[in-house]
């Protein structure tokens, strides 16, 4: 069975505690991951998460698990074949979240045929034994069966290859309960105000508990910044006079009605008129269409859509899919930030590198950032052999690429969105025979039910509607009016659970009702 995670337990066990191995300030992909593989090397691990867990980033994917077709296309070949053996290593010990995915792209140009027939037999071979499949030409006739909705004007044929796909936030909480069950500890709505410094040199941190007020002065021997696009924040804490060295890139993306791509297979355009990448892939019984990639100029938690990105993915939905979408048929719109580590100064963005970079300061604090979610684990597993020596940890070797992670089923999956709970789901229909209350659906229009919100409070950390409305379930992601109408019944019921009042309840609704307005298209 499950094991609850209370966050009073946490709390205690924080407050009980002497001295960690490692300190890990940042809950997405990267200090989710890294977390884990100090875990699992046996070091006493424990995680701080200003929000919540992939609040930002690590939940606003394009949800591919792939070694880039593009990064081969800009010759990364270090890159591809590093993200192409972490791509097999996601979909082996996590199936229940990550999978195999066929993608086509059109081809309009007979010139077209050989040009990316033969860059994707390149990417075949690079996969070597963690191939998930060859690539081939298709005919016009295979290439409209399997995207039966693309353009057909001058359609000549297509390639078909194959990638991963996977639920980025459903990877993320898979990843903190992967590391409880190691034996670390990780607080979420935790914030770190402050670090500690003994004779120059970096000992430790302090937390503040956003929900009690409560502040904890934390020792370590390693302290990792895994903080994403607000990296920057955290190393000027240690070095104020420390010059920046991101460059933050937003990509935006629309979710519409599976009637817009029916089929399994996804749309991949390797080059639209402004030589970006474009994908149509079905997730959850829906079209995720994106993504932009675009400067800004600061980091944020809850980032808007820009105009030109609006503009840009209407124009190509009905270029390529022959319809421009009416407002009501944009489910929801979403914006994440990427953070790019700008060697070169350049102000195109999309031609930066997505490989990591690792710094470790003066004071020996080490951050870790750039990076894509495929390569997480390798990110983590660096930084760790890099940090155990500074921190003076008995050295140890990796275990992750093997690992299994938590949910990890045994036997076949479930279909549809349910199959993302693995080998927990019998468990959630234990608490459905518990309370039949549980079995009522959250929406018409979503595919939850009351019994997944009961579950996020117990087991998945869920504090507010919004992580369970947004990373728990992904109602925001697949229909956000739909999210919207289902907010009061998801206050009631993790009222009931947390202890809280009708006024929190209140609270609560209203504040994610006023979040969500950006995740809606309106003219």
């Amino acid at each position: 069975m499950s094991t609850s995670l209370w966050r009073s337990d946490v709390l205690r066990k924080i407050g009980d505690s002497v001295e960690w191995d490692v300190v890990v300030v940042g809950g997405g992909a990267t200090g989710l991951g890294t977390a884990v593989e100090a875990a699992s090397r046996g070091y006493r691990t424990l995680l701080f998460e200003a929000q919540d867990f992939a609040k930002s980033t690590s939940s606003r994917s394009t949800k591919l698990v792939h070694g880039g077709v593009r990064y081969l296309q800009q010759g990364d070949i270090k890159l591809v074949l590093e993200a192409l053996r972490e791509r097999g290593r996601m979909l082996h010990n996590a199936p229940h979240i990550a999978h195999r995915r066929g993608f086509v792209i059109p081809v309009y140009a007979v010139w077209e045929f050989p040009f990316y027939g033969v860059g994707l037999k390149v990417y075949d071979k690079l996969a070597g034994k963690e191939s998930l499949g060859r690539s081939r030409i298709l005919s016009r006739k295979e290439t409209l069966e399997a995207l039966p909705t693309v353009r057909q004007q001058g359609l000549r044929g297509g390639v078909l290859y194959y990638d991963g796909q996977f639920d980025d936030a459903r990877y993320a909480i898979s990843l903190l309960r992967t590391l409880f069950h190691l034996g670390g500890l990780a607080l979420n709505y935790a914030k770190v105000t402050r670090l500690l410094k003994r004779n120059g040199v970096v000992c430790g941190v302090v937390a503040g508990d956003d929900e009690t007020g409560a502040h904890f002065e934390i020792p370590a021997k390693l302290v990792v910044n895994a903080t994403g696009i607000f990296s920057d924040d955290l190393r000027r804490m240690d070095e104020p006079e420390t010059s920046k060295i991101l460059a933050v890139s937003q990509g935006t993306h629309l979710v519409l009605p599976r009637y817009f791509l029916p089929g399994d297979s996804a749309l991949m355009v390797p080059r639209t008129s402004d030589g970006r990448v474009l994908f149509a892939i079905p997730w959850h019984d829906r079209i995720v269409v994106g993504t932009t990639d675009d400067p800004v100029p600061n980091p944020e938690y809850e980032p808007r859509a820009l105009p030109d990105e609006r503009r840009f993915l209407l124009e190509h939905i009905e270029r390529f899919l022959g319809k421009r979408p009416e407002p009501n048929e944009i489910l929801s719109m979403w914006s994440g930030q990427r953070p790019l580590v700008n060697k070169t100064n350049s102000s195109n963005t999309a031609a930066i590198s997505r490989d990591h970079t690792i710094l470790i300061s003066s004071s020996k604090l080490l951050t870790v950032t750039g990076g894509k979610w495929t390569t997480y684990r390798r990110m983590g597993q660096d930084v760790i052999d890099r940090g155990a020596p500074l921190a003076g940890l008995k050295p140890t070797e990796s275990k992750t690429a093997g690992l299994r992670l938590h949910g990890s089923p045994s036997s076949a999956l479930s279909n549809g969105w349910k199959q993302v709970y693995g080998s927990d789901l019998p468990f959630l229909t234990k608490l459905i025979h518990e309370n039949a209350e549980f079995a009522r659906p959250l929406h018409d229009r979503l595919p939850f039910q009351c019994v997944e919100v009961a579950w996020a409070v117990r087991y998945e950390m869920a504090r507010r509607v919004e992580d369970v409305l947004a990373r728990r379930t992904r109602a925001l992601f697949l229909d956000a009016r739909a999210s919207v109408e289902a907010a009061p019944v998801v206050a009631r019921i993790m009222a009931a659970e947390l202890g809280n009042d009708v006024a929190w309840e209140l609270q609560q609704v209203a504040e994610f009702s006023a979040m969500a307005e950006q995740y809606q298209w309106n003219d």
